[in-house]
């Protein structure tokens, strides 16, 4: 993740337009690392969540206002006792490193006007909340830091305050005056150019240092030595103009998506990720707080979903094997037709035999009379070979039969689990899950427990809006999907589904008037992405008005038919769909 100096940059410059000169009107602790201040000013009221947590270290605005514990800690005491009321006079980002200032004015208790700063370093598991006096004398911190956990650096109160030297030697890129000096300080060094870009400038992070090559058109994992002075060149000039860019603060803040999980955030358009889905934001704090709440959901979603694929993965292999073995023994079933015919011939042309004949040679009046051999027991009369044969016929024909009617429950089986599974696909909440968790108790594949309550549903069907003002619906599970089609929906309304292939139940309101061709081009896109062929270039998609679609007796949740439809083709994309909360 690329949480480096100029994420912190571009961070800087949205709180100098938001929250300078404002008053720290609240300071809650929700978690032992992380504070939230809420800002009051000329430009209305603003929240500030910090989190020092040394997996998931973050800062941004935020409209969410998080619970705060009854008994507040420490930190959080020291922090209101002081700087309650204070007003930010500066905020800057020293050397342009992962650390944010916030230089507070306030009136202490004699009523003079004093200066505090509050220190938010990012950087990691070393990452931190330090307030200082202003001589820099620390007088407290979120994490205490003794000599015992660092030899380099105390962080404890009383202590004096120096910037940690994460950085070494490396050079502030906006101090750079021209790209000379990037050509000199990266052609010196026996590293590739992705690395001799990071390992020299700080803030700048191995993403940022892969764009740049990215951007110059070379191979960044290939050594500085493998290119000529010309090439290295147009890399430092690259470089130059892209720190120019953001000395001018014109950032582009972006999140990159690999399907629905967020991979890769931003305050620059990463094009070398022009493959994968790339959003652009008005503001930083919201691309963190939408990544870091994504990721940890998205996250947290498989976690909870990991049981469940489990139970419907495995079951749906069990039926596989299931329909496999059963295809086979069906096979052998087909014989069962030539045992009936042996025993029609022995019968016709059995009389003259010999009593230890082996064979029958007849005219097989089923195939124009050809000569057919049939084998005999020489210890059984004509009329026992007979027997012996049509009781052979009856054992296959029932076996055919029985199978029969096992291979379409198997098959109805592993479509029902396809169906599930693409359900578990596209959940987006744990609330999600609960009736996708219900269905699979409801069929057998999950016990259940006699102490076990019905859930409260709280999910529901997606719901979107067309171009054109009709709202869509798509089903998130089977259970969904019989509701929308056959409660929700009226007879003149449009049902819209990917053809041969599990997915969600699309219903678009047609409200008794004549749909525009863009909503069916815009309800076949959801059919074919909330689907599983979403990773299709294109996916048919079968779709009719709902009057004509029927649920069969005994069908699973989900399972429809119909015998008149249109088909369209659309392509799994949704982007331009506005999405109802």
């Amino acid at each position: 993740m690329a949480f480096d100096g100029i994420v912190i940059s571009n961070l800087v410059h949205e709180l100098n337009n938001t929250i300078l000169n404002s008053r720290i009107s609240k300071i809650s602790q929700p978690e032992k690392d992380e504070i939230l201040l809420t800002f009051k000013g000329t430009k209305g009221s603003n929240r500030l969540l910090i989190s020092v947590n040394a997996s998931l270290p973050f800062m941004c605005l935020t409209k969410e206002n998080k619970p705060a514990p009854l008994q507040a800690p420490t930190f959080c005491m020291v922090l209101r006792k002081h700087i309650a009321n204070g007003r930010i006079t500066k905020i800057y980002q020293p050397s342009f490193d992962r650390i944010i200032h916030l230089e507070i004015e306030h009136l202490n208790e004699m009523g003079d006007l004093s200066q505090k700063t509050l220190i938010i370093e990012l950087m990691g598991k070393h990452s931190n909340i330090i307030f200082c006096d202003s001589d820099n004398t620390i007088i407290n911190s979120i994490k205490h830091v003794s000599c015992l956990v660092s030899s380099l650096r105390e962080v404890l109160p009383g202590r004096k305050y120096f910037m940690p030297n994460t950085q070494g030697d490396k050079i502030d890129p906006f101090k750079i005056k021209n790209s000379s000096e990037i050509f000199d300080v990266i052609h010196a060094k026996p590293l590739s150019v992705i690395k001799a870009i990071y390992t020299s400038f700080n803030g700048i992070s191995p993403l940022i240092a892969s764009e740049v090559c990215y951007r110059s058109g070379i191979d960044g994992d290939s050594s500085v030595s493998a290119f000529s002075d010309d090439t290295m060149q147009h890399v430092a000039n690259t470089f130059f103009w892209f720190i120019e860019d953001l000395k001018n603060d014109k950032f582009q803040p972006c999140i990159v998506r690999e399907k629905k999980a967020p991979i890769e955030f931003s305050s620059v358009n990463l094009l070398q990720y022009q493959d994968y889905n790339t959003t652009i934001y008005d503001s930083i704090s919201e691309v963190l707080e939408l990544f870091y709440k994504e990721r940890n959901n998205h996250s947290r979603i498989r976690q909870k979903s990991h049981e469940l694929r489990h139970i419907v993965t495995t079951a749906l292999e069990r039926n596989q094997k299931k329909l496999d073995l059963q295809t086979k023994q069906l096979k052998d079933t087909n014989k069962r037709d030539k045992f009936r015919i042996y025993g029609e011939l022995i019968n016709s042309y059995g009389y003259n035999l010999d009593p230890d004949a082996r064979f029958l040679e007849a005219p097989n009046y089923y195939d124009n009379n050809k000569i057919i051999k049939i084998p005999l027991d020489p210890t059984m009369t004509p009329q026992e070979n007979s027997k012996k044969y049509f009781d052979k016929y009856q054992k296959f024909k029932r076996t055919y039969e029985a199978l029969t009617e096992l291979i379409d429950e198997t098959d109805h089986n592993i479509k029902h689990l396809q169906s599930i599974l693409s359900s578990i696909d596209i959940a987006t909440s744990a609330e999600d899950l609960v009736q996708i968790k219900e269905e699979l108790i409801d069929f057998g594949y999950i016990k259940k427990h006699k102490n076990n309550k019905k859930n409260k549903i709280k999910s529901k069907p997606f719901h979107y809006v067309s171009s054109d003002g009709y709202d869509i619906y798509v089903g998130k599970n089977n259970y969904q999907n019989d509701q929308l089609t056959f409660k929700f929906a009226t007879g003149n309304d449009w049902w819209f589904h990917a053809k041969g292939m599990p997915g969600s139940h699309v219903i678009v309101k047609s409200n008794n008037t004549e749909l525009p061709d863009r909503v069916f081009e815009e309800a076949g896109s959801l059919a074919a992405y909330y689907s599983s062929g979403r990773e299709n270039e294109k996916v048919e998609i079968d779709y009719l008005q709902k009057k004509n679609v029927k649920k069969p007796n005994s069908g699973a949740p989900g399972f429809v038919v119909y015998y008149t439809n249109y088909s369209l083709i659309a392509i799994p994309d949704i982007s331009n769909l506005k999405k109802i909360d």
